[in-house]
């Protein structure tokens, strides 16, 4: 059976259509580290109230802390794309953009991608810092240490790291959809694709896809490994049954 001509020339002409241009900057393992400590972060802060999710929570936290130990190691002894040396040296332009900040004239001449991009830097470094106050307090609170110190402070403590962490992760969401808008195009797509559009060489030269599969699996195995060693498991039995019941029952009353 024989095509179309119009349609096989419309074929044709998208084959031959040459793709957009795009970049690779950001490879596999960090934005595997990315996601994995975003959503471990969500689990746990969503689980931290109510004994029957103690067992999930502390999973969680400690996940946290084993993905920034990767991170720090990754940054150390990764690739220079992303080394930590990038953030310090973001860090280390504060003084100088505060300089020219309070000696500009006028607004335009304040150089304020500058000043997105430091304040970004300190989120991230932010973000990194508290992971380790949180789960050391919360490792103390897990064992009962505020009982022989004296009083409930250390869970205080831990609550206090925890919604400090959801500030700035808040903020830190903010900056990104901020400069989306300023700059009319997505920052955050290149934490999912790895690539930005335009033009020039991959600022990554490997993507490491096997390393960011192993960090999964390695994730994966350790929450497997606490759910064994959890007598009832890290989700407590019938808890989304129990609440569906419970919201039915709720229907039932008010009828």
């Amino acid at each position: 059976m024989q095509a179309h001509p119009s349609l096989a020339a419309s074929a044709d002409v998208v084959s031959r259509t040459p793709s957009a241009p795009s970049r690779l900057v950001t490879d596999a393992p960090t934005r595997m580290f990315h996601w994995l400590f975003a959503l471990s972060f969500l689990g746990a802060y969503l689980t931290a109230d109510g004994e029957r999710w103690r067992m999930l929570h502390v999973t969680l936290g400690y996940t946290m802390a084993g993905l920034l130990a990767f991170r720090v190691l990754y940054g150390l002894l990764g690739p220079r794309q992303s080394g930590l040396g990038l953030l310090w040296r973001k860090l280390a332009g504060a003084p100088a953009w505060l300089a020219s900040f309070r000696n500009a004239r006028a607004i335009s001449a304040i150089n304020w991608r500058q000043g997105q991009n430091l304040v970004m830097a300190l989120a991230v470094v932010a973000l990194l810092a508290m992971v380790v106050p949180l789960t050391l307090t919360g490792y103390a609170t897990f064992n009962d240490w505020g009982d022989v110190l004296g009083g409930d402070w250390l869970g205080e403590l831990h609550e206090f790291f925890g919604e400090a962490i959801l500030f700035v992760v808040l903020v830190h969401i903010a900056l990104v959809a901020g400069q989306s808008l300023l700059r009319r195009k997505n920052q955050a797509l290149p934490m999912l694709t790895g690539r930005v559009a335009g033009p020039g060489p991959d600022l990554v030269k490997k993507n490491r896809v096997w390393l960011a599969a192993l960090l999964l699996i390695a994730v994966f195995a350790y929450g497997a490994w606490e759910w064994q060693q959890s007598p009832n498991g890290l989700i407590p039995t019938g808890a989304f049954s129990g609440a569906s019941l419970d919201h039915q029952g709720r229907d039932d009353h008010d009828d």
